[in-house]
Parts: C-alpha cells; structure tokens; sequence
C-alpha cells in the first residue's frame, strides 16, 4: 500500500531515500505476518529534520491567521476525502477494526483539526492592558511523539495546534504504527504546506525520540506514550531547558454511585474500558461499585463482556480487534495471570486468545471482581481489555480508592443526581472526569495529574502549550 514511502523520510517539502539506515517491520497483529519495513532514522536524520523546520520558522511564524486557517481547512479537507484511506490503514498497522476506525479513530482525528480551526478564527494572539500589552507567540520549532494506539488521532492533536500557532514540526511517529503517519506527511505536501514546516522521520525512541527530546534547536517537545518514556524524554529535554509536554500512563476509575441506573450504567463502563481493545491512557479499568451491590454488578459485566464480537478486523460485524502489538499482548497475558495469582474473581476471559481464533495477539474480554486495590491489576496499567470490579462501603471509601493511584488522567463518575455527581467529580485528582458518560468533546482540556504527566493537549489548552507569552511595556 505504501511500499514507494515506507523507506522514506518527509523532510523540507520532499521525501528523502535515508542511506545506510536500518529497516524495521511492520507487523499486521491480526495475521503476525510481516507486511512491510520502514527506514529507521538515527541522530543525522533528525538533525536535517530540525534544521528544515528552524530554517522554515521565522517565515512560517509570520503567517497570517487567514493563512493558516487556509492550510488547516485543507488539512481537514483531504483528511474527510481520504478517511476510508487512513481507515485501512489503522486495521493492516494496529488491527483496529474497521467500524471503530471508521467511526471513532479516523471522524476524532478530524476533529482535532476542526476544533483548531475554530478556535484560530477567534483567538485573540494580542490583548492590551492600559499601557501593556501581551502578546502570544508561537514557541519555535516542535518536536512530536506518538503511540500506536491511536496513532492518527494523536498526530492531528499535536500538529492542527502546532499549526495554528505558527510552529513548525518535526513528527515523529510510534514504528508500530508509521503507515497513517506516512499517509498523513503525504497529506501535509498535498495540502500545500510551505516546506520545512511539517516534517516526519521514522524510527526508534531510543534514535530518533532521544535526539530529538536533546536537540538544541528544538524548542518544545510534545510525547504521548507510557509514563517510562514521559520520564525519559523529560531528563533528554532539561539539558536544553525545552518546553516538555507529556500525556501518559493512566488507571482511570469509573465510580458507580449507589443511586446510578446500574442496568445502563454497567454495560457503558465494560464497552468504555475496553474500547480500542483497552488501548486508551484514560480508559476507566477500575469499576468502583458499591459492595451490596456487587453480584447485580458482576452479572452485568460479565454479560456485556461476553457478547463483544471478537474477530477479524477487516469484518464490518468485528466490534474487537487484537491487540496491537506482540510485545503488548504478551503484557496483557501476564497481567491476566497476575490476578489469577492475586486471588481476584475471574468472572470471564481469562488466558490465551479466544475460542476460533488460533493465530494473531487476539484476547478475550477479561474481567476480575473483589479486586483490591493492592492487588497488580489494580495499581499498573494493563492496556487491554481487562476490567477490575472494586467494593466500596461508602461515598468516602469510594473517593479513597479512585485517588489511590500514581495516575491521574481521567475519571468517570454515574449518578442520577447531577449534584451529588458534581460534588464527587470535583474530588478526584485526575485530568479530566465524565458524568454520566458525556459525549465525546474535542475541544475539553486533556491531560493528567500526578504521573499521567503534564500539560494540556485539544482545544484552546492545547494551543496555548505551543505559544510563548510576551509583555510588551508603554504599548
């Protein structure tokens, strides 16, 4: 599909052969079959990235809002022409399936970009105070780092910000899954966008991510991933005094209040932990229900998990692919065991794929119940489709358990008491808290608490991490 891009790099408004430079496969995890390579770059390919992006800065930042706006309404524009495209591609890279592709990981990444565009249109850059004024500036040249788990959806709510500010990029994408990144630098050219200011080099965290994160013409840099790597790039990035931006690990609690409708409330939380095969930082794995309450709960649960169609990807009736990835899916496989040896309740799922599927890192919907909150499962993030049930006793206990946690991402809250549902949702540490699972909002600050890292990515929050502030006195 990609095989005259695979081996390239987009850097200056032109792809480039890398020479000498290792090829890492590609892996279709529904199939485990090697479907391609791609050209991993080192510390000399970053360094002609950044140098295409620093030499392009002084001109893009300049740019009028108007033109901006003009590439990030193109951006959006053949993203929608291309989304069966890019669709295609997130099943063969990361096996997801293609009703979620098409309706959930390629319609988001869009988003991003229309949420920008609003915002730009009436984003005041200057305000003037008396006789001083502030001005906000893009930051400079920014370097981008993204997971495989969404892997387009992520670029767009780095880049369509970076973008609107007036920055310029170099993007560097998970190797597990380049092929929708390849396809969105491809995009970018077709767009129109002025050499230098989007650029891509494939390749390894330890080569390309480290290079980048210590570089000294990268002003800012921007990391989706595990919290390791958060941690990683952060001590790279200090040296140089970079701004650093981290969206990371998660362990997300869903608190079932006692007044909650439970029938609907169950169901919606077993489908929320597991979407995208569980492969969500903010997904909301910890189930916290009330402990008399529990056997109604675990019927439930187990209900819902049962009747998620597992399958091939690329079959519209699939509502679950495999995971990602085989390292992934050997993680998920310990931590399956890991309850099972914690003496947690394994309701359903459970070891190895499920039934009929002999070959791909396909695993079945797991959950365990009289989880503890000392027991593994409940304390490291898993990224699978495994839900821990916890008992509480009360409200407090309840609260307790959600904040006990090195993670503060997200956090759901169900009640049918809209105040009492406040209330709670105001005492948990996490980034970003849903009642009564809200619709999908591409414009609410996203970010986390304690180790889920720091910054603010999507809407106005997020392009406000890619600008400078600047007091300009007797204006």
């Amino acid at each position: 599909m990609l095989t005259e891009r695979e081996d390239q790099f987009y850097v200056g408004g032109k792809w480039r052969q890398p020479v000498d430079v290792t090829r890492l496969p590609v892996v279709n995890p529904a199939s485990e079959e090697v479907v391609g390579h791609i050209a991993a770059g080192g510390a000399h390919e970053v360094d002609l990235a950044v140098a295409a992006a620093r030499r392009a800065f002084s001109i893009f930042s300049q740019a009028t809002v108007p033109d901006r706006l003009g590439l990030l309404r193109r951006m959006h524009s053949l993203l929608k022409e291309r989304a069966e495209t890019f669709a295609q591609a997130l099943v063969m890279e990361m096996g997801a399936a293609v009703s979620f592709a098409r309706a959930s990981q390629v319609p988001f990444a869009a988003e991003h970009i229309r949420v920008q565009m609003e915002i730009l249109e009436k984003y005041q850059f200057t305000t003037v105070d008396g006789c001083t004024a502030t001005a906000k500036e893009a930051i400079g040249v920014c370097a981008l780092i993204t997971p495989w788990n969404w892997p387009l959806y992520q670029i767009t709510a780095k880049v369509a910000p970076a973008i609107a500010a007036g920055c310029t990029i170099v993007l560097k994408p998970s190797e597990l899954s380049p092929y929708s990144a390849l396809l969105f630098a491809q995009l970018m050219h077709d767009a129109g966008t002025p050499p230098g200011v989007f650029n891509l080099v494939n390749g390894t965290g330890e080569s390309v991510g480290a290079a980048l994160a210590s570089h000294p013409d990268v002003d800012m840099i921007s990391i989706t991933g595990s919290t390791r790597a958060g941690v990683l790039v952060a001590q790279a990035a200090a040296p140089t005094v970079k701004r650093v931006v981290q969206e990371l690990g998660g362990k997300s609690p869903n608190i079932l209040l006692a007044d909650a409708d439970f029938s609907a409330a169950v169901a919606k939380g077993v489908l929320a932990g597991m979407r995208n095969v569980g492969q969500s930082c903010s997904a909301p794995t910890r189930m916290l229900v009330p402990a008399h309450r529990l056997g109604e709960v675990e019927e439930l649960a187990s209900a819902t998990a049962r009747a998620i169609r597992v399958g091939a990807p690329l079959d519209p009736a699939t509502e679950m692919g495999p995971i990602a990835n085989r390292a992934q899916f050997e993680r998920v496989q310990v931590m399956i065991q890991a309850g099972i040896d914690d003496g947690a309740k394994l309701l359903c799922g459970g070891l190895g794929r499920p039934t009929g599927l002999d070959s791909g890192f396909f695993t079945q919907p797991t959950i365990f119940s009289e989880v503890t909150p000392y027991m593994r499962i409940a304390r490291e993030e898993i990224f699978g489709p495994v839900l821990s049930i916890m008992p509480y006793k009360d409200e407090e206990e309840a609260i307790a358990i959600a904040n006990d946690t090195v993670y503060g991402l997200g956090a759901h809250v169900q009640s049918s008491d809209p105040e009492r549902a406040r209330r709670v949702a105001t005492r948990i540490r996490a980034g970003q808290v849903h009642i009564n699972y809200p619709a999908w909002d591409g414009a609410a600050a996203f970010g986390g608490y304690k180790r889920s890292g720091n910054g603010r990515e999507y809407g106005v929050y997020g392009l406000e991490e890619y600008l400078e502030t600047k007091s300009i006195l007797g204006y």
